[in-house]
C-alpha cells in the first residue's frame, strides 16, 4: 500500500486502468421522483399505518382489560409498559414492513438489483 498524507491509498485506485463501475449503469429515475407517484406512494404508506395504529390501539385495549380481569387494578407503570412494550412492538413492526413494501412498489428494489446485475 502506498501512503499518501496521513491516509493509506490502495494502490488500485491509483492504477490508470481503474474505471468507476457505476457510470457504465443506466440509472433510471425512481418513481419517487414523480410527484404524483411520490404522493400516492406517500398516502398508501400513511393509510396503512393508519389502520395499523387503530388495530394496536384495539389490541392495547383489549390487553389493559385481560390483565386487569386476570390481576385485578393495574397501577399505571403496568398500563404503561403495556402501552409501550406491546404497541410499541406493533408500530415498530408495522412501520418496518409497510417501509418494505413502500420500497418494493415505488421499483427502489428493482433500481438496486439493476446495480448489483
Amino acid at each position: 500500500m502506498c501512503v499518501s498524507g496521513s491516509f493509506r491509498v490502495s494502490p488500485g485506485l491509483k492504477d490508470s486502468s481503474f474505471r468507476d463501475q457505476s457510470a457504465s449503469v443506466d440509472v433510471q429515475p425512481s418513481a419517487l421522483d414523480k410527484p404524483d407517484a411520490a404522493a400516492f406512494a406517500w398516502a398508501r404508506f400513511r393509510r396503512i399505518l393508519g389502520w395499523m395504529a387503530v388495530g394496536t390501539a384495539i389490541f392495547i385495549a383489549l390487553a389493559i382489560w385481560a390483565l386487569e380481569m386476570a390481576y385485578g387494578p393495574l397501577s399505571w407503570v403496568a398500563i404503561l409498559a403495556v402501552i409501550g412494550g406491546g404497541g410499541g412492538s406493533i408500530m415498530l413492526g408495522a412501520v418496518l414492513m409497510g417501509l418494505s413494501f413502500f420500497s418494493s412498489g415505488t421499483g427502489h428494489d428493482e433500481a438496486v438489483e439493476r446495480f448489483d446485475g
